[in-house]
């Protein structure tokens, strides 16, 4: 959850009206009540259908299953039910958990979590525009040593993301108290790449910075995340360097 300054959010009537019972405080402010079905004011659902109907297009067009799999970042499994499937492919419910991420991996469909996540209770929009620049490859959710990632987001003056120092802190209690009492939170999602120049590879932490030190400050040495991959020579390193974690 990113912080948010007041004046950047609210009409200058309407702050002035919250500044009465909260000035200078945080305040968390509760999503609506109105039940939504997953993606139905992100447009992802309409991503999904323009992306699956260039795979039936290209499949009609001649294209190999192995291929369209390679082109898409799908697994084969995911392309065969695309191109032979007519009816409505069936879609988990969505939840801001592990175990959802989860059902939505076992059956191939990890990358619309992700997407989902991020345009609802992840709130970030822009990463999950990014995201879909290019074909990525979206693995786990797996168990991975928390030691390989680095926080981005934080008070320090280094951080590529300053933010209160005092909401910061109050945000990683609040998820210590939730972890302690084993709630299921949802995975890290994490990018491994080769920097340019570089020969061996990295990771960088895109969501879940607060939980990670949530997770350290409380000795957790290990945790579930999702890492999504670009390039198929990153995929190939992280698959042979990072065995022992995905047979877990």
């Amino acid at each position: 959850m990113k912080y948010r300054n007041g004046k950047d959010v609210f009409p200058e009537a309407l702050l002035r009206e919250i500044q009465k019972y909260a000035s200078g405080q945080l305040v968390y402010i509760p999503a609506g009540d109105a039940k939504r079905s997953w993606g139905q004011t992100s447009g992802y659902k309409q991503y999904l259908a323009q992306r699956n109907e260039a795979i039936k297009s290209k499949f009609r067009a001649g294209a190999g299953v192995e291929q369209l799999a390679d082109e898409f970042y799908l697994s084969l499994e995911s392309i065969k039910k695309i191109v032979y499937t007519k009816k409505e492919e069936f879609m988990p419910e969505y939840r801001c958990t592990l175990a959802s991420a989860k059902a939505f991996a076992d059956c191939g469909r990890l990358e619309d979590w992700v997407h989902t996540y991020l345009l609802s209770d992840g709130h970030n929009e822009e990463f999950s525009r990014g995201l879909r620049l290019f074909p990525r490859r979206f693995l786990g959710p797996v168990k991975m040593p928390l030691s390989l990632f680095a926080r981005c987001c934080g008070p320090e003056p280094h951080m590529k993301w300053r933010v209160n120092e005092e909401w910061f802190e109050q945000h990683v209690a609040n998820l210590r108290e939730v972890i302690a009492a084993k709630q299921d939170l949802p995975p890290l999602i994490v990018h491994y790449l080769i920097p340019y120049g570089e020969t061996e590879g990295v990771f960088e932490l895109n969501d879940g910075n607060h939980r990670l030190e949530a997770y350290r400050r409380m000795g957790i040495a290990e945790a579930e995340v999702i890492v999504w991959i670009t390039e198929e020579r990153e995929y190939e390193m992280f698959s042979n360097k990072f065995a022992s974690c995905l047979e877990k």
